[in-house]
């Protein structure tokens, strides 16, 4: 046992640039081992790689890289895959699609919501297309459902549960046995739907639930990880029937189905298991759809807010207006608007999402335009059919509805699973071409392996086969940019990055590097398929949030500029984590949580207070490049929005072929500016597709315990101090083994991985 954890403590080092690599790692991607001890980093390594090695038929040679760019933490996979890869749970085809960050669905039948569930329940990251044409399909609600509860949860003994749902109908009346497993949760949250539209009943059903074969809370959950909490469970039916009731008579509209598929969400999260991450998507005019979220949050004569208990459940989704044609300057101005002052509403071309998507038929600029053009004016199909007649109805259906958003919007597609890697470009030497080769090599051998899966549904499959999608991802752009270019590049951003000679350098060069990574991945992909006579997918690179990921190296998330050169990040853990006590040891000082307050209101100050709930793990973190001379004199917050959108769409135009997520941060006096470029943009064919919007408040470090919150140098250095003169160990593996009993209480990352999905998780089996 001794010499096992020696070997899991080796090789747990994570860069000194990435001080929240540790409580990270061990709080979202360490599983525990056969002895029940967590893995260490290279454990890690050694699991998924393994898995991919197996899964992808590699070489000796692709097997090593991989394993070389891995253990260095220059090329990951995605964060999926570091929880799950190599495990015998992902080996079981019903389990293929919880390897998958991204899905999208069209909701078009009662099993597509099922569907949803059972994806949220394994981490997949679920979007939905909520359109006419697709929710139209659902039939008429016919009954009206009673629901009557009965059997307490975790009554009955282990060895009698049911695992499977078990639904009996007799006399008009149904029982529905809930089994203890995931897919006993998903058939009885889709028999319920179902239910609502059953020819066998005449406007009534009486439907009782039974609870009593669900595992009680604090159970050990099988396979997957965690720990069972049926808190919400029970909720649900009533929740939805509730939903289905009011529509009686009539088919759903988009809010409705929304509702729906969020209730069930609100049951995966409770658990602190699974985070939940999805993208609803409604069609431009849908006004009802627009607005599902308007006055979400409501104050009282006190000033005391409320959220709407109605549609509460609506927060566990972003929500986007698809435009089929391209929007007015009016519409994107009112648009942004919207956005700075509810975070709601982000537009999203179709046009330019399809042309990316059929770019083997729209092979050159010329074929491109004239389809947009088409597609604007709505004779898309008829456009398609005339230059392409052999493509039957079928696939022309499937390759127009190829805009469909994964949560965080950064892979399109339709009814899909696209799989991701991530290169860290942080950790790779801006002159060393023959180093990011091998990074970006490594990542697309990564994402290319689980192109042999085939899925069971078959919706599912179909897209595998028709149109097969994988996702190479980059974090820790702007760092890289920073080390290539110096500080005269910060200061050229500082200035709005203007059309200069100097600027226009800057550009060229931005360009040369996009672009060969992206020819490096589109390039490995190809000769792999090849070789593996697999279907080559037409677009590979995107450019994902990367939230939690980005922190095992420290690296700027994504594309984006970090909040600041030296910051404290706030990392949250339940109260008495095992990995909080560690980082206690380590030095690292621990606040209640915003949501722990006393009877009056006010913030607790001790986080061992017994009316303590939730900690937040403070700790200073620095960029790798804050100490280089004059990079202090910038301020990052002042950055304008306008030149956010303009790097934003370097990278758009020359590395990305499916969409870059992107989160512009703008004040209120740039509303106009940043909607007359979105609409500039879509106006002129660049290719925007979508990007969401925050608001950005000057004032906003006065509120308490945000995740960042900006310091100066001297503050840095200070709290560092701190930390030192508190540290009582430099080996936070073995701290963490010291505290370590018991179950672990997370079961991976999101299927979104980002600081706006971090929300808790659940899954039961």
């Amino acid at each position: 046992m001794v010499q096992e954890l020696e070997r899991n403590r080796q090789g747990v080092d994570f860069p000194e640039s990435a001080p929240v690599a540790n409580p990270v790692f061990f709080r979202t991607y360490s599983r525990r081992d056969a002895m029940g001890v967590r893995e260490s980093w290279q454990k890690v390594c050694d699991r998924t790689l393994r898995g991919l090695v197996e899964l992808g038929k590699l070489t000796t040679a692709e097997a090593a890289l991989l394993e070389k760019m891995e253990r260095s933490l220059k090329s990951l996979p995605s964060g999926r895959w570091l929880w799950v890869g190599g495990t015998d749970w992902i080996a079981k085809p019903q389990n293929f699609p919880g390897g998958y960050n991204c899905t999208s669905t069209n909701l078009e039948d009662w099993r597509a919501f099922g569907l949803m569930m059972d994806l949220a329940m394994m981490g997949c990251g679920t979007g939905a297309i909520l359109e006419p044409k697709y929710i139209n399909k659902l039939p008429v609600i016919r009954n009206q459902i009673h629901i009557t509860l009965q059997g307490e949860i975790g009554t009955t003994p282990i060895e009698q549960r049911r695992e499977e749902t078990e639904i009996q109908i007799a006399d008009g009346q149904v029982i529905i046995y809930v089994g203890d497993s995931r897919q006993g949760w998903v058939k009885a949250y889709q028999s319920l739907l179902e239910l609502s539209t059953d020819e066998r009943f005449d406007g009534e059903v009486q439907v009782t639930i039974d609870l009593s074969d669900v595992r009680q809370a604090g159970e050990r959950l099988k396979g997957f990880g965690g720990v069972a909490n049926p808190i919400k469970l029970p909720g649900l039916y009533g929740r939805c029937a509730a939903i289905l009731n009011q529509a009686v008579g009539r088919r759903l509209n988009s809010v409705e189905c929304c509702l729906l598929i969020d209730e069930a969400a609100v049951v995966v999260v409770a658990g602190n298991v699974r985070r939940s991450a999805g993208m609803r998507q409604g069609i431009s005019e849908d006004t009802l759809f627009a607005d599902a979220k308007s006055n979400l949050w409501q104050q009282d004569a006190e000033g005391n807010w409320r959220i709407d208990p109605e549609r509460d459940a609506l927060r566990m989704a972003n929500h986007t207006r698809v435009f089929h044609r391209k929007p007015s300057l009016d519409e994107c101005i009112a648009a942004v608007r919207k956005q700075y002052y509810s975070g709601e509403g982000a537009i999203q071309w179709a046009g330019e999402a399809i042309a990316r998507a059929n770019c083997d038929l729209l092979s050159t600029k010329q074929l491109k335009l004239e389809f947009l053009q088409a597609y604007a004016d709505g004779q898309a199909a008829e456009w398609l059919q005339t230059k392409y007649p052999q493509i039957d109805p079928r696939e022309l259906e499937h390759r127009l509805g190829r805009y469909g958003l994964n949560p965080c919007g950064e892979i399109i597609g339709a009814n899909f699973f696209c799989n991701l890697a991530e290169v860290h470009l942080n950790q790779l030497d801006p002159d060393n071409h023959k180093e990011q080769e091998e990074a970006f090599t490594a990542a697309a051998l990564s994402v290319a392996a689980l192109l042999h899966h085939k899925f069971q549904e078959p919706r599912y499959q179909y897209s595998r086969e028709l149109d097969p999608i994988v996702g190479v991802s980059l974090t820790g752009l702007f760092d890289f940019f920073v080390h290539a270019f110096g500080v005269e590049w910060l200061r050229w951003w500082d200035a709005g990055r203007p059309q200069t000679p100097q600027g226009l350098a800057f550009k060229h060069q931005e360009q040369e590097y996009l672009s060969r990574w992206r020819d490096i991945v589109h390039r490995v992909v190809k000769e792999y398929c090849d070789r593996h006579h697999l279907k080559c997918p037409n677009r590979c690179t995107t450019v994902q949030p990367s939230g939690t990921k980005s922190l095992l190296t420290g690296a700027s998330p994504g594309w984006h500029p970090p909040k600041a050169q030296r910051f404290i990040r706030r990392i949250t853990c339940r109260k008495n984590d095992p990995v909080a006590l560690a980082c206690l040891d380590y030095g690292y000082s621990i606040v209640p949580s915003q949501s722990d307050k006393d009877e009056d209101g006010n913030l607790l100050h001790d986080p061992f207070d017994p009316r303590c709930s939730e900690w937040l793990v403070e700790i200073p973190v620095a960029v790798s490049w804050a100490d280089l001379p004059g990079a202090d004199t910038i301020d990052i917050s002042k950055f304008t929005a306008l030149a956010q959108m303009d790097f934003y769409m370097q990278v758009q135009k020359y590395y990305t072929t499916h969409n870059t997520s992107a989160t512009i941060e703008l004040r209120e006096g740039e509303v106009e500016a940043l909607g007359t470029r979105i609409y500039e943009a879509i106006r002129d064919d660049e290719g925007y597709i979508s990007a969401a919007l925050l608001a950005r408040f000057d004032d906003l470090q006065t509120f308490p315990r945000l995740p960042f919150e900006p310091i100066s140098q001297f503050q840095y250095e200070q709290l560092m101090a701190q930390v030192e003169a508190r540290r009582k160990t430099d080996d936070f593996y073995g701290a963490l083994l010291k505290y370590d009993i018991g179950e672990m209480a997370e079961a991976g990352p999101a299927g979104c991985d980002s600081d706006k999905c971090m929300l808790p998780e659940q899954t039961p089996n």
